[in-house]
């Protein structure tokens, strides 16, 4: 018996378990003091008040014989996927129904995508990359190349033509720099997806933050359903991340090798996955109705005034960042030429605050650290407080 021996090139710890581990001995040693966390991107508001009462109808659905649902659809029940299609013709997109799968979120398919792929085929990420899409590909034995995203090109790297890449995973706004593609650079990664004969997996579970004039969706840009299958969540849209659902987007006529990647991903998830709960599925539906988008875009207006207090505080320092603006992430270059893990013990230690080190997301990222905006607004603006007296000494 031999395990998979591609788990042996992954990094021993996963970041954000680091980060927990180091957390945990310091206030272990320091029990006293108040530590705020700005480091993982979980949610902290409750879900709004018509996702709690679909939930419960959902839950009481289940106490009745008359109403008793069990597994569900593969791809999720009709009404779910119709309410993800009119929330994508709400801003000028054109998807059916019948091209969205529900899942239990974008991490999920994000790394289970990739199951009906050959594994010589080469994946392509930015980097700084969320680690889901390396490891997920490394597990699978996969060779991985990067595209450098740097202050010269505000994090948003793009193609290049000598390179050739299979499967290219883009995030847009980004985890964790908080950059998002224009139209443009969108379409520029479209035409080498399409003269590559390559495939996009577009990430964008953070669309609901864009304030600028950026696309929501890779469908949105000219050829995208040609080589494109688009990812998204509820986790930050909604507050979800505990209750979990997302939907994946994969046009009907997109096929490579002579294959339909729609069905190949319907038989994927019809063998290795039972579906979302009947209540959360109602849960989710609800998010898409009208009240439901209402009383979503109360918290996320909370989320983004907490990133304009944390902008606007680096902006004083003088401190370079990105995000802020299209993201709950704040993506700032570590003060005083320290590398990621040196400002994490330094803000930790000295200001009792935790952040996400630059340097866990990829070989650009040392230098940087990352913030988010889903905290408490009152521990957000004594963060903040701490931060700018311990920059500022």
């Amino acid at each position: 018996m031999k395990v998979n021996s591609n788990f042996d090139n992954l990094v021993p710890n996963y970041l954000f378990a680091e980060i927990a581990k180091r957390v945990n001995d310091y206030h272990k040693a320091n029990p006293e003091k108040d530590i705020i966390r700005l480091g993982i991107g979980d949610v902290t508001l409750p879900l709004a008040p018509i996702v709690i009462e679909a939930m419960k109808k959902g839950a009481d659905d289940l106490a009745a014989k008359e109403t008793f649902k069990g597994y569900p659809d593969y791809e999720g029940y009709a009404f779910v996927r119709e309410a993800v299609s009119g929330y994508y013709k709400s801003f000028g997109v054109s998807v059916d129904a019948d091209e969205v799968l529900i899942s239990d979120g974008a991490k999920s398919d994000c790394g289970n995508i990739c199951d009906i792929f050959d594994k010589d085929n080469t994946v392509l990420v930015t980097d700084p990359v969320y680690p889901v899409y390396v490891d997920s590909n490394i597990m699978a034995g996969r060779k991985i190349i990067y595209a450098d995203c740097n202050k010269s090109n505000n994090f948003k790297a793009m193609p290049d033509s000598s390179v050739h890449a299979d499967i290219i995973y883009l995030c847009s706004p980004n985890n964790p720099t908080g950059a998002a593609y224009t139209a443009d650079e969108l379409k520029a990664w479209i035409d080498y997806a399409i003269k590559n004969d390559a495939i996009i997996l577009y990430d964008c579970a953070y669309e609901a933050f864009i304030t600028e004039d950026v696309p929501r969706s890779i469908f949105a840009v000219e050829g995208a359903r040609q080589c494109a299958i688009e990812f998204c969540s509820l986790s930050k849209t909604a507050g979800f991340t505990g209750t979990r659902c997302g939907y994946t987007v994969i046009p009907k006529e997109l096929e490579r090798d002579g294959h339909n990647i729609y069905k190949l991903w319907y038989r994927r998830q019809a063998t290795k996955f039972n579906g979302v709960s009947w209540p959360v599925q109602c849960a989710a539906a609800a998010v898409f109705s009208e009240e439901g988008q209402r009383q979503i875009r109360v918290n996320l207006e909370y989320y983004k005034e907490n990133a304009r207090i944390i902008a606007q505080a680096l902006d004083e320092l003088g401190i370079y960042y990105t995000g802020g603006k299209n993201s709950p992430y704040i993506w700032l270059e570590c003060p005083k030429g320290l590398k990621s893990w040196e400002f994490f013990d330094l803000l930790l230690e000295k200001a009792n605050v935790v952040g996400t080190p630059g340097a866990g997301f990829g070989k650009n990222g040392e230098g940087f650290f990352r913030l988010t905006s889903f905290g408490d607004r009152d521990k957000t603006i004594e963060a903040v407080k701490r931060i700018k007296e311990l920059l500022s000494e």
